[in-house]
C-alpha cells in the first residue's frame, strides 16, 4: 500500500466533489434499523435527482419493513478512503404511486423499470438533512458539509 498525500478541500470542495459523485455512481450502502431486530445494511441502486437519492427495493425486504416503521436512514457511497455519509428520512412510494419522472430516469440510469416486475416494489425517497465528507484523518474536521437540510460553506 503507498500513502497518499492527501490536501485538505474546502467545505465548497467537498460539495462539488460529493454532487459528482452523486450524479456518477451507481450504488449506494443502505441502513436502517429495527426496533426487535437492529440495524440492516444492503447496497441498492441509486439515483440522485439533485435534491434526493432515489432507490428501490421490494416491498418484502427487511429495507422497505424498517423504513416503515423507522424512517431516519443512512445511505453511504462505497469507497472507504473518500468518505461520503448521507442522513434523512426515507419517503417511500409504491410503484403504483411513484412520480413518473422519477421513476423514469431511475429506469433510464439501469436499464430497468421496477414498475413492470411482478412482485411488487417500493421506491425510497431520501432528502439528506446532514451529510459528512472527508479524505483520510487531515479531512475528519469539517467533515460535516450539510446540516439540516441546508448545504455549508
Amino acid at each position: 500500500m503507498q500513502a497518499t498525500e492527501i490536501t485538505r478541500r474546502t467545505t465548497a470542495e467537498r460539495r462539488r466533489d460529493i454532487l459528482a459523485r452523486l450524479s456518477s455512481e451507481r450504488d449506494m450502502w443502505v441502513s436502517t434499523a429495527h426496533l426487535d431486530h437492529g440495524p440492516h445494511q444492503v447496497p441498492l441502486w441509486f439515483l440522485w435527482d439533485g435534491q434526493a437519492v432515489w432507490m428501490c427495493t421490494s416491498v418484502n425486504s427487511a429495507t422497505a419493513r424498517n423504513v416503515h416503521t423507522e424512517p431516519r436512514i443512512r445511505l453511504a457511497l462505497p469507497d472507504a478512503f473518500d468518505v461520503v455519509l448521507l442522513q434523512g428520512e426515507a419517503k417511500c412510494y409504491p410503484s403504483r404511486e411513484v412520480p413518473n419522472d422519477a421513476a423514469d430516469a431511475f429506469t433510464g440510469k439501469f436499464g430497468w423499470d421496477p414498475r413492470t416486475e411482478e412482485s411488487p416494489f417500493l421506491y425510497l425517497r431520501v432528502t439528506p438533512q446532514t451529510v459528512r465528507a472527508w479524505r483520510g484523518v487531515p479531512e475528519l474536521r469539517g467533515r460535516v458539509v450539510m446540516r439540516d437540510g441546508a448545504w455549508l460553506g
